[in-house]
């Protein structure tokens, strides 16, 4: 029993916590900073004021992860996010291809209390910041009405991925909100009035066939004129949770302190489109519909930018500018809203692509002014027109795990985070990320620790892609289609295909490449064929009288035909892709971007892939073969296809495909890493949308590693996940290492992207 006498105040029980980073907000981007942080070994304590882990991404508010994949809807290949995003966003797809927004909740929630540096406050609010000077925090209070508890935490680094920005707020960094003028930045995409200066918050709901009839009386607060919303037409029975991303509102006020008068006014309009579904008698099929979930929490665009040494700016998304101190990539659309939202007789966005990805600067992620204050998430340093792009969750969490490392890199040798910016710190920075799998475009790993680099490397066999054999689907080219093709400098080698025609007809056969050589956006036609058809099955020749002058992919295009169809090969290889010129009309995607006026983005075609399991290659000979699958390009410093594969892949018939390092004299090996094909083509998406496979067929699922006595030191059998470390017990001395890789996930050439050997 406790028992205490009447006083005059009681404080409530107060905890101290002390850290090396505190990391406020515990969305994707602020949990994939402190699993990052962790990792690098520093103690990390991240506060989260919800329940759950995940912001936007989770249970509380169902909004799929979507980054520079945008859906496959754009010219952005093997552009998923790499790191701990990968590692969660594969998790999820191994346990939850259905996409249960509760199954992802304890996905992400697992990942960080497995982390033994890190101390997780759920339910824990920030509302104070102390300060030893105008520029540095020295700590925050927080509070869990939970458990009834005050918390102090001190760190000499901190992290705002709070959405809000609430410590940078209060800490008296500098900040913007709303939009900017043209003039401002020289932006020509800057919002007119209807678009006004914010983008709105949005609120789902779910709804469940219970198979018997059942009646809704709505709230007294549900909308009574459906007509109200221009696009009241729209709404089904079939779409539910974020594929209502349109039902917004909110963006022409206060986006942070009117947040509760927007969620009632969702929750008018929530309830008014179920009344209206139920009610009206349009929509027999719901009689045995109920509502099963309905947001609590809105779920949130934008609010406060916080301002860094670097604004990112409309023309880095657009021209793909380069920066010394890249750390991350964006390459969602630049995606605005109307001000009005669901009330707007404008269509809900407004999206405009770039032909391929951007780099996001070190610099945007840190404060200007609070010398000690890392920023991640939506709130990071740019204008509100980049925002538009960098803004969606999957840039967010990547940019946060730069965050994470840079905050590790800082804490260790007690540096502020402006101080990292000095270029031969930058480096190692971007070395340390590119180690976890972090990919930045244009940058390559050199890392001298790496054993491998001084191996002497071989494989069974390699791929020598001379054929994608016709053994898949003859489908009708009633859209035009494409075969990428990955090609070394020098004349074109000849392709032949098959098609079968229901008549003679003139099929067009265009050649292409990208202007870029790392963006996969067919621009630059090198060749255009106009081939005689008879009527029938036929093999076709395709002779191109073109010479590459560098590496790169080319596009072999295939214009729509309706008397024509088209051979496709069951054979999928890492590296190597279909695509397809057709409409995604869910990122704004209709087969080509044609702005009507200039508004400072380009005009070009889209040419996608298909979802497995679609999207079969097209069937084709390749005179002399295609030899760019070789052992090498597993220490190139590149995980993942870019202007060529990257990838080490066997040749199909190898009935057990091995890869051996070498070496010289006796090495020390404690450590190997290894970086398999997850796919980063393939988006992911978290929830909603279900998944052909629960593994991507790509990665190995089975592998063991020998030494040179043809003992086995390791075996793995039952991988999904990109990026494995195999830590050894006891260091093992061995001259040579021998990768067998065993099984895959799916029938395809057995593939690795990278290894490295470390002698810890």
């Amino acid at each position: 029993m406790i028992r205490e006498q009447a006083t005059d105040k009681r404080g409530p029980k107060t905890v101290r916590h002390e850290a090396d980073l505190i990391v406020v907000g515990g969305g994707l981007s602020g949990t994939c900073c402190a699993v990052t942080a962790a990792r690098a070994g520093i103690r990390v304590v991240l506060v989260q004021d919800r329940p759950v882990l995940g912001g936007n991404s989770s249970s509380e508010v169902r909004l799929w992860v979507l980054g520079a994949t945008s859906h496959m809807g754009n010219n952005n290949r093997w552009a998923r996010e790499g790191g701990f995003i990968d590692e969660l966003l594969l998790e999820n797809l191994y346990r939850n291809p259905e996409g249960n927004p509760l199954i992802f909740d304890t996905i992400v929630l697992e990942k960080v209390i497995n982390e033994p540096n890190i101390k997780l406050l759920l339910n824990t609010a920030v509302h104070e910041v102390e300060k030893s000077d105008a520029e540095t925090i020295s700590g925050l209070k927080a509070f869990c009405s939970q458990n009834s508890t005050a918390y102090e935490l001190v760190a000499p680094l901190f992290c705002d991925a709070s959405g809000d920005g609430i410590v940078a707020f209060q800490a008296g960094a500098a900040f913007r909100m709303g939009a900017e003028s043209a003039e401002e930045f020289g932006e020509k995409f800057a919002p007119t009035a209807e678009y006004g200066e914010l983008l709105g918050h949005s609120l789902y709901f779910y709804s469940k066939d219970t198979g018997k009839p059942v009646r809704f009386v709505p709230p007294s607060y549900a909308l009574t004129d459906i007509t109200q919303i221009p696009r009241y037409r729209r709404f089904n029975t079939k779409e539910f949770g974020c594929q209502l991303w349109w039902i917004e509102y909110g963006g022409r006020l206060d986006t942070v302190h009117d947040t509760e008068t927007i969620k009632w006014e969702l929750w008018k309009v929530v309830y008014g489109v179920w009344n209206h579904i139920k009610n009206s008698g349009q929509f027999p099929e719901a009689e045995t519909m109920t509502l099963e979930w309905v947001g609590q929490i809105p779920g949130k665009r934008e609010s406060r930018r916080f301002e860094g040494d670097y604004i990112l700016k409309q023309q880095d998304v657009v021209e793909q500018r380069t920066h010394p101190d890249a750390v991350a990539f964006g390459g969602w659309s630049l995606d605005l809203h109307p001000a009005d939202g669901v009330f707007s007789e404008k269509p809900g966005c407004n999206q405009w692509h770039s032909k391929g990805m951007y780099q996001i600067p070190y610099r945007s992620f840190y404060s200007r002014n609070i010398k000690n204050l890392f920023i991640a998430g939506r709130i990071i340093s740019a204008s509100h027109v980049a925002f538009a792009s960098s803004r969606v969750m999957g840039t967010s969490a990547y940019g946060g795990q730069a965050v994470g490392m840079a905050a590790a890199l800082c804490a260790k040798a007690g540096l502020l985070p402006r101080e990292l910016t000095e270029p031969a710190r930058m480096k190692n920075l971007q070395q340390e990320l590119l180690k976890t799998g972090q990919h930045i475009p244009g940058l390559q790993l050199h890392d001298s620790a790496d054993l491998t680099q001084k191996a002497t490397l071989s494989a069974s066999s390699e791929l020598l892609l001379s054929e994608l054999p016709p053994d898949g689907p003859l489908l009708p080219l009633t859209s035009s289609a494409g075969q990428m093709l990955p090609l070394s400098a020098g004349k074109v080698p000849g392709l032949t295909v098959w098609v079968s025609a229901d008549q003679a007809t003139t099929l067009t056969v265009e050649l292409r490449r990208s202007s870029k050589p790392d963006n996969h956006t067919p621009d630059v036609t090198l060749q255009t064929l106009s081939i005689p058809v008879a009527k029938g099955k036929q093999e076709l020749e395709l002779n191109f009288d073109t010479t590459l002058q560098e590496p790169g992919y080319v596009f072999v295009l295939f214009q729509k035909n309706e008397h024509i169809r088209l051979q496709y090969s069951a054979l999928r290889v890492t590296g190597i892709l279909s695509v397809f010129n057709k409409v995604n009309a869910a990122v704004s995607n209709f087969g080509k971007q044609e702005p009507t006026e200039d508004i400072g983005v380009d005009a070009f075609e889209f040419w996608t892939p298909e979802r497995r399991p679609k999207g079969q290659n097209i069937a084709m000979k390749i005179e002399s073969g295609i030899a760019l699958f070789g052992v090498e390009n597993l220490r190139n410093g590149i995980q993942r296809p870019t202007n060529q594969p990257n990838a080490y892949v066997a040749n199909p018939a190898d009935p057990n495909p091995t890869i051996t390092l070498i070496w010289p004299e006796t090495q020390t090996i404690g450590r190997v890493e290894l970086f398999f094909d997850g796919d980063f083509d393939h988006p992911l998406e978290t929830v909603i949308m279900t998944h052909p496979e629960t593994e991507v067929p790509f990665c190995v699922r089975e592998y063991m590693l020998c030494n040179d006595r043809k003992e086995r030191i390791f075996q793995k059998t039952d991988n999904h996940q990109t990026h494995n470390t195999v830590r050894f017990d006891q260091a093992t001395e061995t001259r040579s290492l021998t990768i067998h890789l065993k099984a895959m996930n799916g029938p395809v050439p057995a593939a690795l992207l990278e290894v490295r050997c470390y002698a810890e």
